[in-house]
């Protein structure tokens, strides 16, 4: 087996904001609706963590879950722990109806970090970043592409599918030019 590579190789840009394309993460997305026995046992046993409420993600260590809809949720954990992960929710679910699938090699993960990190996001995202709690999770869009946005301890991480991982990143460092802050 090939070593995993991130889209971009790592790429990093240095602005009023840094933008950074994380290496490669494992995902798993977990399709199972909120009632499905199985679900909470499942995702304990893949990341950790219990269940996470609507429109949360919980973090623990390198690990968490977030929810993405009402009967999805996407399982964040190394890149090699992955197939350990895809067995213990086989395990848990047992029966019960659910769809798990290694989403990993077709998500691209970027930071932006810094004190004015949230400016970057405002110009490219309709989410209110001054009501974004703590622990929230957003699907939205960024310019024209599909993404995921919740805060980490110094800015926030985007998801977004691989195949656009070039255009995010041009998005996200042409909005963290230096003298492109919001007044």
């Amino acid at each position: 087996m090939s070593d995993p590579v991130s889209a971009l190789g790592d790429a990093n840009f240095e602005g009023f904001a840094a933008v950074h394309e994380r290496g490669p993460l494992g995902m798993i997305s977990l399709r199972a609706k909120s009632d499905v026995k199985g679900l909470a046992k499942a995702i304990k046993a893949a990341v950790g963590t219990p269940v996470p409420a609507p429109r949360r993600i919980v973090v623990k260590g390198e690990k968490a879950a977030g929810w993405m809809s009402p009967d999805e949720y996407i399982l964040i954990l190394p890149y090699d722990g992955t197939a350990a992960a895809m067995a213990a929710i086989a395990d848990a679910m047992g029966s019960d109806h659910h769809l798990a699938a290694v989403v990993s090699d077709a998500r691209a993960v970027f930071d932006v970090t810094g004190p004015k990190a949230d400016q970057v996001l405002r110009k490219l995202m309709p989410v209110d970043f001054a009501a974004l709690a703590p622990g929230e999770l957003r699907r939205t869009r960024a310019a024209q592409v599909a993404a995921a946005v919740w805060a980490v301890d110094t800015g926030f991480r985007v998801v977004c599918f691989r195949s656009v991982a070039g255009y995010m990143m041009g998005l996200l460092s042409h909005s963290a030019k230096p003298g492109t802050e919001l007044a």
